[in-house]
């Protein structure tokens, strides 16, 4: 669940679309459909989005040998409000069979063209870093609490930073990273995932992701570990690794 933080602010489904599966080639492990509605993905802009996806799953597996195997990826055209994540958003959905599902905003300044170049890329990465850890939103392999959710969409939102390429202010560290952080870790564990990773009562918003991007480059910084050693390791490691 990427940060691409409008997407909990948007409902989470799916009808009326003809399911279209173009550009899959035969030796790549990912599978690529297209949620064909109102408004259509063309040919040029389809082989774009599988030139990326293709690449990106290419090189996230030399970086992350626990990506699994057989993954899906479903891209829809949306009319959200996209535009402080690239024009894109996405979630992790299953990880078994691996499932992740994008959307991408036709009404993002320059189009659809444009948001598939300033956003795509890095939520293949930030997705597809879930994926590797087992962060699903149905089958997921952690149990409950905002600390865990900050941790996993930190080292997403890090990892597709520093390899993907682009950074948003959406889900950058906050000044009051520190203080964010210790209000999620006396959180009960039932405590609303929506209130805390997308928009709280006080106006604050994706105070999770946030905090996790801060937390994540605090552990870096702590214990001179780099993003990919750091994924390896349990979130309860990584706060203590930061120094909570």
């Amino acid at each position: 669940m990427i940060l691409k933080i409008m997407a909990l602010l948007i409902p989470f489904w799916f009808t009326g679309f003809d399911i279209i599966s173009d550009y899959t080639e035969e030796d790549s492990p990912v599978e690529i459909i297209y949620k064909d509605g109102e408004q259509t993905f063309n040919k040029e802009q389809k082989e774009q989005i599988s030139k990326i996806i293709f690449e990106s799953e290419a090189d996230i597996r030399k970086l992350l040998p626990t990506l699994p195997e057989g993954i899906r990826v479903e891209l829809e055209l949306v009319d959200w409000d996209l535009d402080v994540v690239g024009g894109v958003t996405g979630r992790t959905e299953t990880n078994e069979p691996p499932l992740v599902l994008i959307q991408i905003s036709h009404v993002y300044p320059g189009g659809i063209d444009a948001a598939i170049l300033d956003g795509l890329k890095s939520t293949v990465y930030h997705e597809f870093h879930h994926l590797s850890r087992g962060w699903a939103i149905q089958d997921n392999k952690y149990g409950p609490g905002i600390d865990t959710a900050a941790v996993n969409e930190g080292l997403a939102v890090v990892f597709a930073e520093n390899y993907a390429g682009a950074s948003f202010e959406a889900n950058g560290v906050p000044e009051e990273g520190d203080a964010w952080m210790k209000e999620i870790l006396v959180l009960p564990k039932n405590a609303s995932y929506r209130d805390w990773m997308f928009e709280h009562p006080d106006g604050r918003r994706a105070i999770g992701y946030r905090a996790g991007h801060f937390l994540i480059r605090k552990a870096m910084a702590k214990s001179e570990l780099d993003i990919l050693e750091l994924s390896s390791k349990s979130p309860e490691n990584l706060i203590e690794l930061a120094g909570y």
